[in-house]
């Protein structure tokens, strides 16, 4: 493939060429007929050297002349076969860029033959596709927020129709159901909040130092009543500290998530395990559990809004928790991963943070 600074010299010198070969044809070609006609006049009188020199230099400048104007000519014409060449491939750039910022993320750039304009309608292509992704997904989370949104304002809607004609009776009974699930919709905007921020690097976060070994255990025993509950055993291996420099409250939020979403999909009986130590440089806390497992190609899928695997059931929280704790460990110079032996084998969920360098 051509690069563009070699079609560029090439163009030049093709331009160039042309003009000298033009000049040189017509100057020739000009040049002898009207030193002919110059001899012509002289028919007759003897031929002296200075005669021939005069009538060199009589047809010298009108060869010349004719023989730049044509040169000119010729250039101009192999500059704009050159340019249209060259500027072709722009254009299509700059009207692909103008249809994309106008809506159409369906448009291409097809690829010159140059590697430099290549890798711009590469780039440009790259672009539109990531912004027709964009424009997808906000378009789902629309539509899946309204859906989230759906379930808790039938309730309340339904539960003060009734209250209002008298169908339900009015008590703490009614007005629980009403709470809870303004309750649902509060958290669901707080979650979305702090999503959005998040993935936008705009969330306010308090860096102290602190233990991730101590934030797991806290995690753990907020939680613990509702394993207990649930009967789900819970058990916390965190030996030794791992220090990190994050905020204590965001991190515990995802370990919170973490322990959220392997309560959510385990049985009664079955078993979570918290641990937490530092791993080379880096601060490493793992969810374990042994409930319903994710199969291969889900692992990924499971960080994704409102995702919910086919075997969730109606055990499934509304869907972002795993995705809130991998944007907010991001947020930190973190991740959140998971791996998972397979359906019904259990999963495990792990955060890694930056170890903090001793003093």
């Amino acid at each position: 493939m051509s690069s563009l600074r070699g079609r560029l010299l090439a163009s030049h010198l093709a331009v160039a060429a042309a003009g000298v070969v033009a000049l040189l044809v017509v100057g020739t070609t000009v040049g002898g007929v009207a030193y002919q006609r110059r001899i012509g006049t002289m028919h007759g009188a003897m031929m002296r050297a200075d005669s021939a020199q005069r009538a060199l230099a009589d047809a010298l400048p009108l060869a010349l002349g004719w023989g730049a104007a044509a040169g000119i000519v010729a250039a101009a014409i192999a500059a704009l076969w050159v340019s249209r060449r060259i500027a072709g491939p722009l254009a299509e750039v700059q009207e692909a860029t103008r249809a994309i910022a106008a809506g159409d993320y369906s448009r291409r750039v097809p690829r010159a033959p140059e590697a430099e304009l290549a890798a711009v309608a590469d780039d440009v292509n790259a672009l539109a596709a990531r912004l027709g992704e964009a424009e997808e997904r906000r378009a789902r989370l629309i539509d899946e927020v309204a859906h989230e949104m759906r379930t808790p304002l039938t309730t309340i809607g339904g539960t003060m129709e009734g209250l209002l004609d008298g169908v339900i009776e009015a008590g703490p009974e009614a007005y629980e159901r009403v709470a809870a699930e303004a309750s649902r919709l509060r958290r669901l905007a707080e979650d979305l909040s702090t999503l959005s921020r998040a993935q936008e690097s705009t969330l306010a976060l308090d860096i102290v130092p602190t233990d991730l070994a101590r934030l797991a255990v806290d995690a753990a025993d907020r939680l613990r009543p509702q394993f207990e509950h649930r009967g789900v055993a819970l058990a916390v291996d965190a030996p030794a500290e791992a220090p990190v420099v994050a905020d204590p409250d965001r991190i515990i939020q995802v370990l919170v998530n973490l322990l959220g979403n392997a309560l959510a999909h385990s049985d009664e009986g079955g078993h979570v395990v918290v641990r937490a130590a530092l791993d080379g440089e880096a601060a490493v806390a793992t969810v374990t559990d042994t409930g319903a497992g994710i199969a291969p190609d889900e692992l990924e899928r499971v960080f994704e809004r409102f995702y919910r695997g086919p075997a969730a059931g109606a055990r499934s929280g509304r869907g972002i928790g795993l995705t809130i704790a991998r944007s907010l460990a991001r947020a930190h110079g973190g991740d959140v991963t998971a791996a998972s032996d397979g359906v019904g084998r259990g999963a495990s969920f792990t955060l890694t943070l930056p170890a903090a360098r001793p003093r």
